[in-house]
């Protein structure tokens, strides 16, 4: 009888083993880095803290713990809280990322404990990690089927983006972007950091986004990452119906921009241009049309005998139509200036000393720099 007490005593005794299985049960079960370090601290004789700075802080009180280890991990020497008085590192593959801390004496075998707690927060990242990747798989899955897709019920479009978090009825910008041999990854998680609830995916070779909420912010966003890879924005759009349309919109400015393309001193972003970006991805043939009503003509004379019309009449356009500044300004004598005008009207049929077709012409060769690109060489 003794000796059934006896087991019956040992089974009771907690071990390390023991304290690891139930810390890993209470990650599966949903219960974060806080249970884990409750169940560290009955074994270990004193309070725990179990700090991952990636995945925020778990309790608010640990928030100076999570400022001390996040700057050691950056390669800081930060003094150690006082309350402090033993860690284990939280390490995967070499690289630390995180740690236990032991608020306190603690018991003699405290540091087994905390090692525990350690792998369990293995467990918690590889849970978060991988919870995160099928969102993001998800999200992306959305937005490749919109560029594949123009079938896409507006309602449901809305509905599914909204259960991944991004809420398009607050508006949105279209983003397409060029990683310059980056990985995307880097970009989309930069994306996902600055923008909460943004929508992206590597498509072919390029980073597809839509950016919820008010433009000024998904612009703000766009120069910062605008360092590392070229990006091309949308004009705001205000419903889901519209998403398809921003993200071709986003892919045409990246086109123009990578090619060097845009108006002198401005953003070729805003006003008419804008506009016609937005008949471009709706509409192509109509630029195209309306390019080679206007400014075709003397492009193509202008490749065939290494002239310079078009930036004549840019820059007679952008100097009010001045003559001198005109001269000024591409180096050239005044009467060159007057007798490639000369030639524009009559390759072209329109006058730019008329004001109606210096309009025609103006628009003619925005269109020009948005269709660039994709002309033949």
């Amino acid at each position: 009888m003794a000796e059934a007490a006896d087991v019956a005593t040992a089974e009771v005794i907690p071990t390390p083993r023991g304290a690891h299985l139930e810390m890993v049960g209470a990650v599966l079960a949903g219960e974060g880095l806080e249970r884990v370090a409750e169940i560290a601290s009955d074994h270990a004789g004193a309070p725990v803290a179990v700090v991952v700075p990636r995945l925020g802080v778990a309790l608010e009180g640990w928030a100076r713990f999570e400022r001390y280890v996040t700057a050691r991990l950056g390669g800081g020497r930060p003094e150690r809280p006082a309350e402090v008085s033993s860690e284990a590192p939280i390490s995967s593959g070499g690289r630390e990322l995180g740690a236990v801390l032991l608020l306190g004496p603690g018991s003699a075998d405290a540091g087994e404990y905390l090692h525990m707690a350690a792998i369990a927060a293995l467990t918690e990242i590889a849970v978060v990690e991988a919870r995160d990747e099928t969102e993001q798989n998800l999200r992306g899955s959305l937005v490749e089927e919109l560029l594949t897709r123009s079938d896409l019920d507006e309602t449901d479009l809305a509905r599914r983006a909204a259960r991944l978090g991004c809420d398009l009825s607050g508006g949105f910008v279209g983003l397409c972007a060029n990683t310059n041999g980056r990985g995307p990854g880097r970009l989309i998680a930069a994306l996902s950091a600055e923008l909460p609830g943004v929508l992206a995916q590597a498509v072919a070779g390029k980073v597809y986004a839509l950016l919820p909420g008010p433009a000024d912010p998904a612009r703000r966003a766009a120069t910062r990452l605008g360092r590392t890879a070229e990006i091309g924005l949308s004009s705001y759009r205000s419903g889901a119906a519209d998403a398809r349309r921003a993200l071709d919109e986003a892919e045409l400015v990246l086109g123009v921009t990578a090619a060097g393309g845009g108006p002198p001193g401005a953003e070729i972003g805003e006003g008419t241009y804008r506009l016609l970006f937005r008949v471009l991805a709706s509409h192509p043939d109509e630029v195209r049309s309306f390019y080679e009503d206007t400014v075709a003509p003397i492009v193509r004379y202008d490749d065939q005998y290494a002239s310079d019309l078009v930036g004549t009449l840019d820059s007679y356009l952008a100097h009010n139509c001045n003559m001198n500044a005109t001269a000024q300004a591409i180096h050239a004598h005044r009467h060159t200036v007057g007798y490639r005008l000369e030639r524009v009207k009559e390759l072209t049929a329109l006058d730019p000393l008329r004001s109606e077709d210096r309009e025609r012409l103006g628009l003619g060769l925005k269109a020009y720099r948005i269709i660039a690109p994709s002309l033949p060489r």
